[in-house]
């Protein structure tokens, strides 16, 4: 029996430089953090002769051709694993919400299975084995920012390159910096779901025409690290936070919409200095930035939304479980 944990991540700055159609050109960056919410997998070996899969549904398959649940079939392919077992999967948020969900489900599948096979994969191969999963096998028209936040954990600059390697800087923040980000931070959750692919495709395509709003994107996750260092500048952060988000908004391709857009201008209202949609946009959390003493008011002018408690997480995916 193998259990993986891996974390979901929230995106500051610098979205959309991390899709092939930008950084073949120039080279991207983003700026996030993982968080302590988190996706698990199972693996355990079948008596049985098939594979089982339970996921918001069960499926059972007699070959790894015919398992449905593509990111399943793939990671086990990848791996070369070829044998009857039983996965299962569990995440503490919903798909479709902003967090980076189907990245973490893929490298999470990855570090159970290469625990399966008695190895410890590096972050740095789990990602690059979760994008050739994504992307390049299943062609799905997505960045590559998620696949490496989840794999590596923790606040990380990401910067992407033309020859498509990314490097990968740890933010050297003060935990107090950090402890003071989580207390001046709402995830409020907008009540709707998308399908980020049909916004990524849409921005990857309009990329051409944009790339000076995408370029300023970019500029802004690493001043946006900058804000972090030393004594951190936390209201400096916010601002630079709202100027993304203004960016981000003005590409159009679904990325916002009336209700998220009357939700953000009521909590800027309330004194939040901050914010973004999470993800792709569309629907999910929204993340708002207020000193403490603000939050009360800002809750009250959005309705008292469901949120999400926020805390940073450390570490990125890793196996917390191995019975032989």
């Amino acid at each position: 029996m193998i259990i993986s944990q891996t974390p979901f991540r929230v995106s500051f700055a610098g979205g959309g430089t991390d899709l092939p159609a930008f950084y073949r050109e120039e080279a991207g960056a983003v700026l996030s953090t993982t968080i302590d919410q988190h996706i698990y997998v199972t693996i355990h070996r079948r008596f049985e002769s098939t594979i089982r899969v339970g996921y918001s549904r069960t499926e059972t398959a007699d070959t790894i051709d015919s398992v449905q649940h593509e990111l399943v079939r793939e990671a086990m392919r990848m791996v070369e694993i070829d044998e009857p077992l039983e996965i299962t999967t569990i995440g503490d948020v919903p798909a479709g919400t902003g967090m980076g969900s189907s990245s973490s489900l893929t490298v999470g599948l990855l570090t159970a299975l290469h625990g399966y096979r008695h190895r410890i994969a590096s972050p740095s191969r789990l990602a690059e084995e979760a994008c050739r999963i994504e992307i390049d096998v299943l062609k799905k028209p997505i960045g590559r920012q998620d696949q490496y936040a989840a794999a590596y954990g923790g606040v990380n600059y990401f910067r992407f390159n033309p020859d498509h390697t990314v490097d990968a800087s740890p933010v050297p923040c003060r935990s107090e910096t950090l402890d003071e980000l989580e207390r001046r931070v709402i995830l409020a959750y907008t009540g709707q779901t998308r399908d980020a692919n049909e916004i990524l495709e849409k921005q990857s395509n309009s990329t051409g025409d944009r790339r000076g709003e995408l370029r300023a994107m970019r500029d802004l996750a690493g001043a946006m690290r900058e804000s972090l260092l030393g004594d951190g500048d936390l209201d400096h952060f916010a601002g630079l936070l709202h100027e993304g988000w203004e960016l981000k908004r003005s590409l159009g391709c679904g990325i916002s919409s009336g209700h998220v857009d009357d939700w953000y201008a009521a909590a800027r209202k309330a004194g939040a200095l901050g914010g973004k949609l999470l993800g792709a946009g569309g629907g999910g959390f929204l993340l708002l930035m207020a000193p403490p003493w603000r939050h009360r008011a800002i809750r009250e002018a959005l309705g008292r939304p469901r949120e999400l408690p926020f805390k940073i997480a450390r570490h990125g995916s890793r196996n917390i479980f191995i019975q032989q």
